[in-house]
């Protein structure tokens, strides 16, 4: 059974940095397409980055330059490594699997079958 949960999140002020976690369990991590995604107060889940089995990312043009994925298959974890945050990053995220290896191009939720319960990310200004 594929299970994914996250960890990491925190309260932080503008400028800061966080590194999120996602420990997978019931599948090989680097076989999967992986993703971000965040959701703020009010607003519909988006795609924030994946990274694919061959270890291509994307990211979203909001956090370009900013965020960085990356895993280590070694102890089947996902992370997001997030700097120069700003008010607007603050959202629950989610980690996600998606089975098959391919990320698609233009990743949506229903790309991704497999889901964390999440972790808070707050920014202050």
């Amino acid at each position: 059974q594929v299970q994914l949960v996250e960890s990491g999140g925190g309260s932080v002020q503008a400028g800061g940095s966080l590194r999120l976690s996602c420990a997978a369990s019931g599948y090989t991590l680097s076989s999967y397409c992986m993703g971000w995604f965040r959701q703020a107060a009010g607003k519909q889940r988006e795609w924030v980055s994946y990274i694919s089995t061959d270890g291509g990312t994307r990211y979203a043009d909001s956090v370009k330059g900013r965020f960085t994925i990356s895993q280590d298959n070694a102890k089947n974890t996902l992370y997001l490594q997030m700097s120069s945050l700003k008010p607007e990053d603050t959202a629950m995220y989610y980690c996600a699997a998606r089975s098959g290896g391919y990320c698609p191009f233009w990743p949506s939720r229903a790309s991704f079958g497999y889901w964390g319960q999440g972790t808070q990310v707050t920014v202050s200004s």
